[in-house]
């Protein structure tokens, strides 16, 4: 790991090892949930309880013949359900920026070179290379430090 010249500057990973241990561990990323659709998004609202009880609600006027009724309540159904529908897609979109922002970039060395990199792409065995304002990509341990301070 340190150049074998004694003067200490670590040399990390090889490249072919960076490699070949991000192909066997994985990206170093946050486990997400899987995307929904939209349609899968307008099934679950129509699943919630309130919104049975109203269709329901609507299908007993019809059967008891008040048409304008059925209509009048089915057409809020509907209205709520497209206000819910469009707040939960901008939620999702919401949790994919927010997935994308805490993927931050990271600087590391590599065979003696400093790197910066993707944080998906740091590996368990990197030495990555922080200063002020960084945000730490990856779970580690501190070799050396000086004046070390962090918002946890």
């Amino acid at each position: 790991m340190f150049t074998p010249d004694g003067t200490g500057f670590p040399q990390g990973l090889s490249e072919e090892e960076a490699a070949r241990r991000l192909e066997g561990e994985g990206p170093n990323l946050i486990p997400s949930a899987e995307r929904r659709t939209s349609a899968r998004i307008f099934l679950d609202i129509l699943r919630e309880p309130m919104f049975l009880l109203l269709i329901l609600a609507g299908s007993v006027y019809l059967v008891l013949g008040d048409l304008q009724e059925a209509l009048m309540l089915m057409s809020f159904v509907v209205l709520v359900a497209g206000i819910a529908f469009f707040q939960e897609r901008r939620t999702e979109k919401a949790l994919e920026a927010l997935r994308n922002l805490s993927s931050p970039r990271a600087l590391v060395v590599r065979e003696g070179k400093k790197r910066r990199i993707a944080g998906a792409e740091v590996v368990r065995g990197d030495i990555v290379l922080l200063s002020e304002g960084d945000r730490v990509p990856a779970a580690g341990v501190v070799v050396q430090r000086s004046y070390l301070q962090v918002d946890a």
